[in-house]
């Protein structure tokens, strides 16, 4: 069995953090896992949390929008919504994420390494304070819910 990949988490700048991760299986499958409500539940919120994905609403095109719900019931439930901005088959997927009141911006890229992808994941942020409070939250959940990916890759590439 090969050495687990290594999630990588730069700041590039006061509001911008980067992450990098090598996953093993295509481009395709990855995006796909990216973009299709039925994959993306299954692996996006980390089982560690102990806090379900309770809605998971994904319209994956140039102008279309998605909306996440979390909690445990309905009275406790956190929203997340935006628009995607950008949407490139198998390569790149830009989105908003609106629910604070500023606008922050995720841009996914998807790069084929000869059956596997070079997965970059750079957050825009509206301040430093938010980048601050994104690197104690939720870039610290990545290398868990990329594990969970990994394990959803093995199905999808079998």
């Amino acid at each position: 069995m090969s050495a687990k990949n290594e999630t990588v988490v730069t700041r590039k700048s006061d509001r911008e953090l980067v992450v990098t991760r090598l996953f093993n299986g295509p481009a395709r499958i990855v995006f796909e896992a990216w973009s299709k409500p039925e994959l993306f539940q299954r692996w996006w919120v980390p089982k560690t949390l102990g806090v379900p994905l309770r809605a998971c609403e994904m319209d994956v095109r140039t102008g279309g929008g998605y909306r996440l719900e979390f909690g445990l019931d309905a009275a406790n439930a956190m929203a997340f919504y935006g628009k995607y901005t950008e949407v490139t088959p198998h390569s790149k997927i830009v989105w908003t994420n609106e629910e604070g009141g500023e606008i922050s911006v995720t841009t996914v890229t998807f790069e084929d390494r000869g059956g596997q992808t070079l997965l970059t994941l750079s957050e825009l942020y509206p301040s430093k304070e938010a980048c601050d409070e994104a690197i104690q939250g939720s870039a610290a959940g990545l290398p868990g819910q990329f594990e969970q990916l990994d394990a959803l890759l093995v199905e999808l590439v079998a």
